[in-house]
């Protein structure tokens, strides 16, 4: 594992952490920690930057994504809804309405927190069956709000460094959509694709994944199947296509004490075993510099 002041911009294996379905990275500023959760093993983990120790601790259900919080502690988006956790090893309590507690096949998916400290979370239908995944967003009280449906996975959830634009994704589409947002307000209107990727798989390919917004409002995303990270310029134009040695990267965020450091999270899921040979590596997390600093990562205010 290099240290983060070693990195280049070619992508690093960083941590080798065969994840199954490895995603949210977050980097925690005032404890030098990254964290990420796996979501097939209802796990979350954290690496520690100043002893290199990694920790994981398990849960009942998956958590598919989270948000530090003002308070301490996280807001977690699992199977039934959002959960609130006051400390690493403690035990999640259910936050606000849940959802999906009556949709075996659903869960919580991706999410970001907004400049106002609001969170906004995205499901997903694992059947793929019917386009009723929907983005919600759930403020300090616990009031969960359905702003968007129609969709099959939620993903991609990022805003710009003003609060003003907010870049999501239904991933099968391929398609990345941009919105106007109202920081005050919390809501989004006016939406449109920010990028339509070509569909297919294989190096060059890929469907949009996690993304994450830098200083200068480009939009990184990374691309499941396309063994690629791009970043898109604030009109949507493709200003850099990272190759990556495995197949399926899941999401890219920002962080280092500069948030000039790119962590990806990969997956194995679904992978045979004549590719996972040839991939050592998947699902691990890789690490690059870049020369934008990263949006910093919002607390949620609950």
């Amino acid at each position: 594992m290099p240290a983060l002041d070693q990195l280049t911009a070619e992508p690093t294996l960083f941590l080798d952490t065969r994840c199954s379905l490895g995603e949210s990275p977050r980097w925690h500023d005032g404890e030098q920690r990254l964290y990420w959760v796996d979501i097939d093993r209802n796990m979350m983990l954290r690496w520690d930057a100043a002893s290199g120790a990694i920790d994981h601790r398990g849960f009942d259900t998956p958590v598919a994504c989270f948000a530090f919080r003002k308070t301490g502690g996280f807001i977690l988006g699992m199977k039934d809804g959002c959960a609130l956790l006051d400390t690493w090893d403690g035990k999640p309590t259910p936050f606000g309405a849940q959802p999906l507690a009556e949709k075996p096949r659903h869960r919580m998916n991706d999410g970001r927190t907004d400049p106002a400290g609001r969170f906004w979370v995205g499901s997903l239908n694992g059947a793929k069956d019917v386009e009723d995944a929907t983005l919600y967003r759930i403020g300090a009280d616990g009031d969960l709000r359905a702003i968007e449906s129609g969709m099959t996975t939620c993903n991609g959830a990022a805003f710009s460094i003003d609060g003003r634009r907010f870049a999501h994704s239904d991933t099968p589409s391929h398609r990345v959509r941009l919105y106007d947002c109202d920081p005050a307000a919390g809501t989004i209107s006016n939406s449109r694709t920010f990028h339509q990727f070509e569909r297919g798989v294989g190096p060059g390919l890929g469907r949009p994944d996690g993304g994450s917004f830098d200083e200068e409002g480009c939009y990184w995303v990374a691309l499941f199947d396309g063994w690629r990270i791009v970043r898109l310029s604030p009109a949507g134009e493709l200003l850099a296509d990272i190759r990556l040695p495995i197949q399926r990267p899941t999401m890219i965020a920002f962080g280092g004490p500069d948030r000039r450091t790119a962590f990806v999270t990969t997956a194995t899921t679904g992978l045979d075993e004549a590719t996972l040979a040839a991939q050592p590596h998947a699902g691990a997390i890789f690490a690059f510099r870049v020369e934008v600093p990263g949006v910093p990562e919002h607390d949620f205010a609950g």
